[in-house]
Parts: structure tokens; sequence; C-alpha cells
């Protein structure tokens, strides 16, 4: 990581995982957050985006963030950036990314509340080569340092993903529940089935054909 880099308004690496609150602000007590996988859930999947052309925000995914905004419901993107691992592309490609997928929501009236970007991976190169790091989804390290940093009550939050790896996430950090979706990678074989296996006495396991739909299966919008 270069040390002269210039970063995001609210951003800071600990550890070399990306952390950004965008509203600085505590509330007073917990609140509940929708943590969203980025690629393949909020924005299509683009195989390792990191050009702002290739930027393309999924219909009715600003829709629900306006509606958690509203709701004062935390809104959290946590986002494996295994390319940044590989060296395909740098911090600086993921922050115009990061500014380009920001600023189209907030044209849509829709705020995020933080995010969190992993880059480590078993296959990556020095210093992001790691067997397991505790950030990386399925783990639930970016959710976690969220919660303390973001004043979030995850026994109340839900996580939103097109990989079975999201969900387990938030079943590993103890959430109320996850959606998988149909989008990105959500339509391979497998993923849907492994997703909804999750699904277990304190963990509610649901399937949905895009993050559009989520407000009608979930209670945090009820």
């Amino acid at each position: 990581m270069n040390d002269k880099m210039i970063l995001p308004e609210g951003a800071t690496f600990v550890d070399g995982v990306f952390h950004q609150n965008l509203r600085p602000e505590k509330t007073s007590k917990p609140r509940p957050a929708l943590f969203l996988d980025r690629d393949g859930c909020v924005v299509l999947e683009a195989h390792y985006l990191h050009k702002v052309k290739d930027v393309d925000v999924i219909v009715g995914a600003a829709d629900v963030i306006a509606r958690a905004n509203a709701l004062e419901i935390a809104v959290v993107f946590v986002t494996n950036q295994a390319g940044v691992g590989y060296g395909y592309f740098g911090w600086p490609d993921f922050f115009q990314v990061q500014n380009e997928i920001l600023g189209q929501l907030a044209k849509q009236g829709a705020q995020v509340d933080g995010v969190y970007a992993c880059p480590f991976h078993e296959k990556g190169k020095p210093p992001y080569d790691h067997p397991d790091h505790p950030a990386r989804k399925p783990n639930p390290g970016m959710l976690m340092s969220a919660a303390e940093e973001l004043n979030l009550d995850l026994g109340r939050s839900w996580i939103i993903g097109d990989r079975a790896g999201d969900l387990e996430a938030g079943l590993n950090a103890g959430l109320a529940g996850g959606v998988h979706v149909a989008t990105g990678h959500g339509r391979r074989e497998g993923e849907r089935e492994a997703a909804l296996a999750l699904n277990a006495k304190n963990f509610q396991a649901l399937a949905a054909n895009s993050i559009a739909d989520i407000k009608q299966l979930i209670g945090l919008f009820s």
C-alpha cells in the first residue's frame, strides 16, 4: 500500500482492510444494519470491477437503500476485493469505482453509512496472501468491525448477497438472517442451495430475484 495514497473521506486501513465511515456521528443506541455485498448485488457483476465506465447500479437497489435510510437502518457495504490482492488493479481504482457508485446512489436519494473491503486471498500476492483472513467473507471480520465502529445491533441486522459465502458471513456474525439474490453469481449452480442450507434456529436464510425484492421479505422494513 502506498503511504502517499490519498484516501477517500472517512476512510482508513486497519491491518490492510479498507474501512470507511461515511456517517461519523454515532447514534445513542445501537441500530440494525443492512449489510450489502457490492458486486452482483448492488451493481451488476463486471468481473473484477475496476473501471468507472463499467459501474451499473442494479434497478431497485437505490430504492431499497433510501428506504433503509428513512427507517434509520444503517447501510453497509461489505465486499471481498480479491482483485486488489491478485494485483489486477489497485486501491485508487477501487476508490474511483466506489465514488461513482456512491454518486449514482446519491442522485437517487440513497446514502451508504459504511464501506468495508477485504483484499486478502489465499492466492493473493504479498502482502495480501493469507490462507483464511478473518475479514474475508464467509468470515465475519468486516461485519464485526462495522458493528463496533458504527454502533450496530448485529442481532437485528441482515445481509444481502449473491453468494452463499455472503450469508455465511452473516450467520457467523450473529445476524438475524440473510437473503440470497439471483443476480451476479447468484445463478451459479449450487449457490442458492448452499445459501438456503444455512437456515438455522437463529438465522433465517431467504431467496429473492434481486435486491429490489427484499423490502417485502424481511422484517427490518415492516
